[in-house]
C-alpha cells in the first residue's frame, strides 16, 4: 500500500509542475536550410542503364527551392564512356551541382586525370551536361607525355582527348623539361 501511496504522490507531483518548452531559435530562416543532407556519400549517374558517372563527395546538400547541391569536403568524379569503362578522374575540394541543367561545377584544387596519362589542372571547371564537355574561362595546365601547356579558356570532351586551349600563354616540350 505505501508502495502504491508514493507511486500516486510520485504521479501528481510530476504532473502539477509546469510543461518545459523548447527555444526556438528565430533567427534560423527555413528557407535557407537544405531540404537534404548527407555524408560521405557516392552517386551512381546512369542512362539507360549504363553508368556515365559516379561521384563521391564528403558531404551533400541539397536545396530544392534555389534547385542547387552543394558538395563539400572532397569532391571525386569517375566519367566513363558508352562501353561503360572509366576514361576520366575528376577530384576537387568542393563543387555544385545545378539542379534545372544537371551541370556540375567543381571548385577548388581541381584536378582531371584520363586514362593515357593526360592531367587537367585549374581553380574552377564545368562539366556541361548538355554536351558532357568540361570547359572553364579560368587558367588551366595541361600536362601530357608529351607536352606542358598553360593558358586561360578550356574546353574538352569528358575523356580530356580533344580539347582547346583558348589563350595558350606557355607551351612547351616534356623532353625540355627534364
Amino acid at each position: 500500500m505505501r508502495f502504491l501511496v508514493l507511486i500516486l504522490f510520485i504521479l501528481v507531483i510530476g504532473c502539477s509542475q509546469e510543461k518545459v518548452k523548447p527555444t526556438v531559435d528565430e533567427s534560423i530562416n527555413i528557407q535557407e536550410l537544405p531540404t537534404q543532407e548527407s555524408w560521405k556519400s557516392k552517386i551512381v549517374f546512369t542512362d539507360s542503364g549504363k553508368t556515365k558517372a559516379i561521384l563521391w563527395a564528403g558531404h551533400i546538400r541539397v536545396y530544392s527551392t534555389s534547385m542547387e547541391t552543394l558538395l563539400d569536403d572532397s569532391v571525386k568524379v569517375d566519367f566513363y564512356n558508352p562501353e561503360e569503362i572509366k576514361t576520366t578522374t575528376m577530384t576537387s575540394m568542393r563543387g555544385k551541382i545545378d539542379d534545372n541543367t544537371k551541370n556540375l561545377y567543381a571548385f577548388e584544387n581541381v584536378v582531371a586525370v584520363n586514362d593515357s596519362g593526360v592531367t587537367l589542372k585549374s581553380e574552377e571547371l564545368m562539366w556541361r551536361n548538355s554536351d558532357q564537355k568540361i570547359v572553364t574561362d579560368k587558367f588551366v595546365t595541361i600536362t601530357t607525355p608529351t607536352e606542358n601547356i598553360q593558358g586561360y579558356g578550356f574546353e574538352s570532351d569528358q575523356q580530356i582527348k580533344n580539347y582547346i586551349i583558348y589563350k595558350p600563354v606557355y607551351v612547351t616540350n616534356s623532353d625540355s623539361l627534364k
